[in-house]
């Protein structure tokens, strides 16, 4: 994960509350206080006996922020999650110390892979008690370390505000990242003078900028002299707030442009130049167009091997720029040519008044020419008459929708249906789980994005879920609803783990081994009922418009529209694990051709 230089996980730093007018607080208070003045607008949380000192100092201080009582510690730090994508600011969690801590973990490592800024604090034990196997202990920052950009033990009521302070700067800073923060209740109790830092006072701590100049006219020749460019987009590039500047560059140069799942709403997925997804469920022009380029040129993208397959083989006839803010990525899975060390913003604005318009019209023919052999946007209708097909949900969601919609989807075959099918228009309107691939991350990450957008951006949250995934944390519409978000939830219930099922059946001879959850799957409009929502099914293709249509009129709590499709139904195109990006399945598998898979 990054590089940047860290302060110890003890944190230690110089005592913020030295100022002799400053009022004195308890340690509950002054964490309270910390969070306003650092100018925090929501908390994700759920009390229990290691935190309820601050609990109460919140009842009596009646803080700036609102508190949100999740019904799941895991939920709330996929909520916070969702709410730090959909708003770039960071998001926080707050949980007690033992089972609330160690519930927070998937969603602190999904955030971790997945480079999104949120601060998880927790409660912990007396510090005279820290490893006496105490009542609900858990070493949370030795559980946590390596899945955060940083951690910290908080030892000292006096440290306690400067350690807030630099957590929030660390997860927003450089390669954004999950920090936690380790409070002691004794800390908690202690007094201490409060006045907020108004720097973190990390002197070790430094993030990249502008790349090196010489760097910057390298990349620009290169840029000059390849015949068959192409620009390679991650989540890096949102990250850095540097979509505009990409999309004139693109421009500008007229080069074709393909994005990660992450990042989806980088450049408009409408302009001409657009090639959309690539990857193991990518486009076959797209994925073609990688295996062709002479010249790609990565923007915050870390070359997974859900882009790559067999890393050996991908991409051959290229050479590779590549922009990071982390220099750990660079040259780590595919060797970089020219590497820009630096914000995505900063490195893309130098070399933009260094490139010249560029005339790729033979290249861009080529790439229509692999579209027009396995057209995108196309699929076959099920078998079964009167079937829903599942990616005419999404289709339809994009008619209702138009793009003006934050889409967040959990993990499977929903999720590569919505990153082929809905068009995105807009920067940070894509929310997903990408490296953790988390089941259970999609409904409370949209309900973390809507009260984000409860913060200045007024746009529909969308959640696409499977079955499945859905089931893993449903107790969240609880919350969603007691707020009156008015959470739009496409459930695409197949009654099997569909992208598990698709695996069984391409690769190990239909044997589907515990992937039918058909007997006790719960009726989801029921579901959505108990939990105080509205509850929506569609069973047939004529049923999809009038359900969505539906649930649009609802604007005071969460709408559950559950799709029934198929369960044979598989995504395609699709690029077998460890195989090269240009050996793609397009249809129905060929049982010869799996044989050696």
């Amino acid at each position: 994960m990054p590089t940047d230089t860290m302060p110890s996980s003890d944190a230690a730093a110089p005592p913020s509350n030295g100022a002799s007018d400053a009022p004195i607080l308890k340690g509950s208070e002054i964490f309270v206080r910390a969070l306003e003045e650092e100018g925090v607008d929501r908390v994700f949380g759920h009390p229990g006996g290691a935190v309820i000192k601050i609990y109460d100092a919140m009842e009596r201080i009646q803080p700036s922020y609102d508190h949100v009582l999740v019904r799941h510690e895991q939920g709330g730090t996929h909520a916070a999650e969702g709410y730090a994508k959909a708003t770039g600011r960071v998001g926080t969690m707050l949980a007690t110390s033992g089972p609330g801590a160690t519930n927070t973990v998937t969603g602190i490592a999904d955030a971790y892979l997945d480079s999104v800024p949120i601060v998880v604090f927790t409660g912990q034990v007396p510090t005279h008690l820290i490893g006496n196997d105490s009542f609900q202990e858990t070493d949370t920052t030795g559980v946590t370390r390596s899945i955060t950009k940083h951690n910290f033990l908080v030892r000292d009521v006096n440290n306690l505000a400067s350690t807030v302070k630099q957590a929030y700067h660390i997860a927003r800073t450089g390669r954004p990242g999950p920090v936690v923060v380790d409070l002691p209740k004794d800390v908690q109790m202690d007094e201490a003078p409060f006045a907020y830092p108004e720097a973190p006072g990390l002197d070790g701590y430094s993030v990249p900028g502008a790349a090196a100049p010489t760097q910057v006219d390298r990349a620009a020749a290169m840029i000059e002299e390849a015949e068959k460019p192409l620009l390679y987009v991650g989540g890096g590039t949102i990250n850095a707030d540097a979509p505009e500047v990409l999309t004139e560059l693109a421009r500008a140069a007229n080069l074709p442009v393909t994005t990660t799942l992450h990042g989806l709403g980088a450049f408009p997925e409408t302009d001409d130049l657009a090639l959309g997804w690539l990857g193991m469920h990518g486009f076959y022009h797209t994925n073609m167009a990688v295996q062709n380029a002479d010249l790609i040129m990565a923007v915050g993208a870390r070359f997974d091997d859900r882009v790559t397959g067999d890393v050996d083989e991908w991409a051959p006839n290229a050479k590779i720029i590549h922009v990071d803010i982390d220099p750990s990525c660079v040259s780590k899975n595919v060797y970089a040519d020219c590497a820009l060390i630096g914000d995505a913003q900063a490195v893309l604005q130098q070399l933009l008044p260094k490139v010249e318009p560029k005339d790729t019209s033979d290249w861009l023919s080529q790439i229509d020419e692999w579209r027009g052999e396995c057209p995108p946007y196309e699929y076959d209708e099920p078998e079964e008459d009167d079937a829903i097909a599942p990616e005419s949900v999404v289709e339809a969601l994009y008619e209702k929708t138009q793009g003006d919609a934050v889409m967040v989807t959990d993990v499977g075959q929903h999720q590569m249906w919505v990153c082929q099918y809905y068009k995105f228009g807009r920067t940070r309107s894509h929310v997903s789980s990408g490296g953790l691939g988390t089941m259970g991350f999609g409904l409370p990450a949209a309900m973390g994005a809507a009260f984000g957008m409860r913060e200045g951006r007024d746009l529909d949250v969308v959640c696409v879920s499977g079955d499945g995934g859905f089931v893993m944390n449903a107790q969240e519409l609880s919350v969603a609803a007691r707020h009156g978000l008015p959470l739009k939830i496409a459930v695409i219930n197949n009654n099997y783990l569909g992208m598990v099922r698709q695996w069984q059946s391409l690769f190990h001879e239909d044997r589907f081994s515990h992937t039918d959850l058909k007997p006790t799957n719960p009726d989801f409009v029921t579901l959505a009922e108990a939990h105080h929502c509205v509850g929506l099914r569609a069973r047939s293709p004529d049923e999809v418009g009038d359900v969505i249509d539906e649930a649009w009129t609802v604007d005071d709590r969460p709408v559950v529209m559950e799709f029934q499709v198929p369960k044979e139904e598989m995504v395609f195109p699709m690029v077998p694990a460890g195989a090269a990006s240009d050996d793609m399945l397009t249809e129905m598998f060929d049982k010869e051709k799996m044989a050696d898979k």
